[in-house]
C-alpha cells in the first residue's frame, strides 16, 4: 500500500505560471517528504501537541478571506488524506504569506469558479497553518476524494526547494492533530495520485503503433442494461486487477463468464453493473466491461480517473497466458492512441492502492516489468 503522496498541484502551475523543475529537484524534494510521511504514524503516537494548543494557527479572518464560502460537509473521520505542494507562492512570514492565500483563494473562486480556496488547511514556509476550509468542509483540491479526504498543502517554498524545517514541523502537528482528534481516521492512506505535470512521470518515448485489439461488445457477451456514471476522459491510471475466480481459454466460456459475473455484481452486490472497464480472457480476447466511457467501481476513489483492466482468473501462483497479456499491452497502448487514456498515465496493481491480494504475486511481477508502472 502506497502510504505518502507528493503532488504538484495544477492549481498552483495555472496560477503562477509553468515553469520546469530537473530530476535531481525533484527526486530531492520527494525524499524529504517521504521521511516526514514514512513518520507520521510514530508522530501521531506520541501525543506531541495539538494545533490549538500552540500558536500555529492563523485563521481566515486573520489573513483576511475573502466573504465567501463551501457549503458540502466532511463525515468524519475521512480516511484519505492529499498533501499538495504549490510552487511559486514564496513568502516567510504571516503578513507575506496571507497576502499569498488572499491571492489563491481569488484565483481559485474568480477563475476556476470554485467555491473557495481548494484546500482544507496550508502551510507556509514561515511554520504556520492557514485556514483553508477547515475541517467540516469539502475542498476542491482533488478529484475523486473531495468527499473522502482532508486535502492540505505547503506553500510558501522557493521553486525547487523543499518546503522548510518550521513547514515540516507544523504539518506534522497538523496531522497528527486532525487523528487526535478525530477528523482522519488513525488508519488513514495517502493515495498516490497523479496530475498532468510532465516533473511527476516523465513522457515515455512512443511505442510502436498496433492495431487496436477486437473488443467482444457488451451486446456479444449477452450484457444486461445497466445505467453507470460517465467517465471524464482521459483516464490518468490503468489499474490491474484479477478477479480471483476460475480463468477461461475459450470465447463461449469466457463469454459466459462476463456474464455470470455482470449478474453476480448487479443482484447480490447491488452494483450498478460490472465493476471493471474491460476484461482479458486466457483466450486472448478483450471484453467489454462498462467500457472506456462510463467508470468502473472496482477501486474506491480511483474509478473515476482509472480504467480499471482485469484479467479473468486467479493469477497469485501461476501468471496470465501470453496471449492475454499481449492483448493487455496492445490494449493499453490503443487507449493511448485513441485518446482514451493520457500519455504519461500511470500503471499498478490493484494491491498498490487498495487492500487487496489482487492482481495476484505471479501477475503482479509481471506488470511491474511494463511501462509506466509505478509501485
Amino acid at each position: 500500500m502506497l502510504l505518502w503522496l507528493l503532488l504538484f498541484s495544477t492549481l498552483g502551475f495555472e496560477a503562477w505560471g509553468a515553469f520546469s523543475w530537473d530530476k535531481t529537484q525533484v527526486k530531492n524534494l520527494s525524499e524529504r517528504l517521504q521521511d516526514l510521511f514514512v513518520n507520521i504514524s510514530k508522530i501521531t503516537g506520541k501525543g506531541r501537541l495539538g494545533l490549538y494548543d500552540v500558536s500555529t494557527m492563523v485563521s481566515r479572518k486573520e489573513w483576511g478571506a475573502g466573504a465567501v464560502g463551501c457549503n458540502v460537509s466532511l463525515t468524519m473521520p475521512v480516511g484519505f488524506l492529499v498533501t499538495h505542494h504549490i510552487p511559486g507562492l514564496e513568502c516567510h512570514d504571516q503578513t507575506l504569506c496571507s497576502q499569498r492565500v488572499r491571492e489563491l483563494q481569488a484565483h481559485h473562486v474568480h477563475k476556476n469558479s470554485w467555491c473557495d480556496v481548494a484546500y482544507n488547511f496550508l502551510v507556509g514556509d514561515d511554520g504556520k497553518v492557514y485556514e483553508g476550509v477547515g475541517w467540516g468542509m469539502q475542498g476542491t483540491h482533488t478529484r475523486g476524494y473531495n468527499n473522502i479526504s482532508l486535502g492540505f498543502a505547503f506553500f510558501g517554498t522557493k521553486e525547487g526547494h523543499s518546503p522548510s524545517p518550521a513547514a515540516l514541523s507544523a504539518m506534522e502537528n497538523l496531522i497528527a492533530y486532525a487523528v487526535r482528534k478525530g477528523h482522519l481516521s488513525p488508519l488513514y492512506v495517502q493515495p498516490f495520485l497523479v496530475k498532468s505535470e510532465n516533473c511527476l512521470v516523465p513522457l515515455q518515448k512512443a511505442s510502436p503503433k498496433k492495431a487496436c485489439p477486437g473488443i467482444v461488445s457488451r451486446s456479444a457477451w449477452g450484457a444486461r442494461e445497466a445505467h453507470c456514471p460517465k467517465m471524464t476522459l482521459p483516464a490518468k491510471y490503468v489499474i490491474i486487477i484479477h478477479t480471483a475466480e476460475r480463468t477461461c481459454n475459450m470465447s463461449e466460456e469466457c463469454r459466459l463468464r462476463v456474464q455470470t459475473m455482470q449478474s453476480l455484481f448487479i443482484d447480490r452486490f447491488d452494483y450498478c453493473d460490472i465493476p471493471y472497464n474491460l476484461l482479458v480472457g486466457q483466450d486472448g480476447a478483450i471484453y467489454e466491461g462498462v467500457g472506456w466511457n462510463v467508470q468502473g467501481s472496482h477501486t474506491p476513489g480511483y474509478n473515476d480517473i482509472a480504467l480499471g483492466i482485469a484479467f479473468m482468473g486467479t493469477f497469485s501462483g501461476t501468471p496470465p497466458n501470453a496471449a492475454a497479456l499481449d492483448a493487455a499491452q496492445t490494449l493499453i497502448q490503443c487507449a493511448v492512441d485513441k485518446g482514451y487514456l493520457t500519455p504519461n498515465y500511470l500503471l499498478v496493481g490493484q494491491g498498490d492502492v487498495m487492500n487487496t491480494l489482487s492482481p495476484g504475486k505471479a501477475l503482479y511481477n509481471i506488470i511491474s516489468t511494463w511501462p509506466h508502472f509505478k509501485q
